[in-house]
């Protein structure tokens, strides 16, 4: 009997899984051509649907024979498989790859060109293969992780005491397949000091730039210890976050001093290098204007500024408001250390008492313990975040200084040109290129400025809802 072509037939009710025949056992034709429904898998939903449909193993077919070894007439007859048209394992993971190829092939011919605002071009191609586009689909959990090409995390603090002085250093582990690198992975160590080296070199190289904030370095003696446990750990989170919005910066992360400082073992002779060079964008930025000051923002720029002191008023309400709250919860703490042990010496002392003296005893110290723990995860978790952006506000501020400082500089070039009669018919050179500074300055200036946006709305709606499910706990246990 030949086999036929399937068709499609009018639903008449449920089937048996045996009779819907599975992608990978289907007739060798559609090897080439992928069904409609998986040709256009650019969202997630899709890919994971094509994830599932990988991992499914074929079902095995129920055949009908009648005495002769042949179908039962009631079967159709697409369902006949002999042993020469079975498709075997080898054969679908062929299918699999003509499908992933097709949908490369797709992909690279909708692409198009895409870079920064400064002209600095972007990555966007295609996976070179279809086992790199089954490696990207792996990924789905980790979005971020698709694109990315830089790891770098700070951890293993450790303190050093010598005759001169007392330092904690960190180590930086760097993993990345940029060409840029020698290696595919650094680990070397670092103290504040190389931070702030390299936080400062970004300024005067990238002055158009966002540089994201570092934490604060000078901490009251006699009220946090620098040395402390909790003060270390606190500043390793903020040092490991500080490189990490380096390492996903476009511009940022390729720039030269951020690869000297991840894979240098001897940072100290790159500092002695040009220790008093700047860029000359740099030197450009720190013109002094002959006191010709600006005589407008744009309107996008002021309302930047507008927005930034906004909430840097609300940064700070809700700080002051949560340092007085943790300092009422950590006195709260000290009568609850105190409060628990009297009823339990006392249920010690009584006999029909001991029962429910016992149970309040227990009763205080587990609101103690809850009560202790939700104001370490204020401590350790709420408010570095807010610092964190209280610092990059200043950061900010900076920049649109700076922006203004050559927009000022350009028209004040501009004015001088004006009252040049014989020289209105061409425009200097040094205008132009003052020109083209104040457009870089603006375009990645927007730029940084949705990215800084981008990450705030995830950075505050993970630390809200956490800190929300953190109360919820809270009084789950003590009540």
């Amino acid at each position: 009997m030949s086999v036929s072509t399937p068709k499609l037939l009018p639903s008449s009710g449920k089937k048996s899984i045996h009779d819907i025949f599975h992608p990978l056992s289907c007739e060798e034709a559609a090897l080439t051509t992928p069904s409609p429904e998986l040709q256009n898998t650019s969202s997630i939903g899709d890919k994971m649907a094509v994830k599932l449909l990988l991992l499914q193993p074929p079902e095995p077919r129920a055949h009908k024979q009648g005495d002769n070894g042949s179908l039962s007439q009631g079967q159709p007859e697409w369902v006949a498989t002999d042993q020469k048209q079975e498709l075997t394992l080898n054969t679908g993971f062929e299918m699999v790859k003509a499908l992933l190829h097709s949908l490369i092939m797709k992909q690279a011919e909708n692409k198009k060109d895409f870079g920064l605002p400064n002209g600095t071009p972007v990555d966007t191609s295609s996976p070179a293969s279809s086992s790199s586009l089954l490696n990207r689909l792996q990924l789905d959990d980790d979005l971020d992780g698709e694109t990315r090409d830089l790891f770098v995390t700070v951890d293993d603090p450790k303190k050093h005491v010598s005759t001169m002085e007392t330092y904690i250093t960190y180590r930086v582990t760097t993993k990345t397949t940029r060409t840029e690198f020698d290696l595919p992975e650094y680990s070397v160590r670092r103290r504040y000091q190389d931070f702030d080296w390299l936080r400062n070199k970004l300024e005067d190289t990238q002055p158009t730039h966002i540089i994201p904030p570092l934490p604060e370095k000078f901490v009251v003696k006699g009220v946090v210890d620098r040395f402390s446990e909790e003060f270390v750990e606190t500043r390793r989170k903020a040092l490991d976050k500080f490189l990490k919005r380096i390492a996903d910066h476009p511009v940022l992360s390729f720039n030269d001093n951020f690869n000297v400082f991840l894979s240098a073992k001897d940072l100290n002779s790159y500092k002695k290098q040009g220790m008093a060079l700047l860029s000359k964008m740099g030197e450009s930025v720190k013109y002094v204007t002959g006191g010709y000051k600006l005589r407008s923002r744009p309107l996008e720029f002021a309302a930047m500024g507008d927005y930034l002191d906004m909430f840097t008023q609300k940064l700070g309400t809700i700080d002051r408001i949560a340092q007085r709250i943790i300092k009422e919860q950590a006195e709260y703490l000290v009568e609850l250390r105190e409060y628990g042990p009297v009823y339990s010496s006392w249920a010690s002392a009584e006999g029909e008492l001991r029962e429910p003296l016992e149970g309040v005893s227990s009763c205080v110290a587990n609101c103690s313990t809850a009560l202790e723990e939700l104001t370490e995860d204020m401590n350790e978790e709420f408010l570095p975040v807010f610092r964190e952006y209280v610092l990059y506000i200043e950061s900010m501020k900076n920049v649109l200084k700076k922006r203004d400082q050559v927009q000022a500089e350009y028209e004040a070039k501009l004015e001088a040109v004006a009252f040049r009669k014989e020289e209105r018919a061409c425009v200097p050179t040094d205008v132009e290129k003052c020109q083209d500074r104040v457009e870089c300055f603006n375009a990645d200036l927007k730029a940084d400025w949705d990215r800084w946006q981008n990450n705030k709305r995830q950075d505050f709606r993970l630390l809200l809802t956490g800190m929300a499910d953190r109360n919820i706990q809270y009084y789950e246990k003590v009540g």
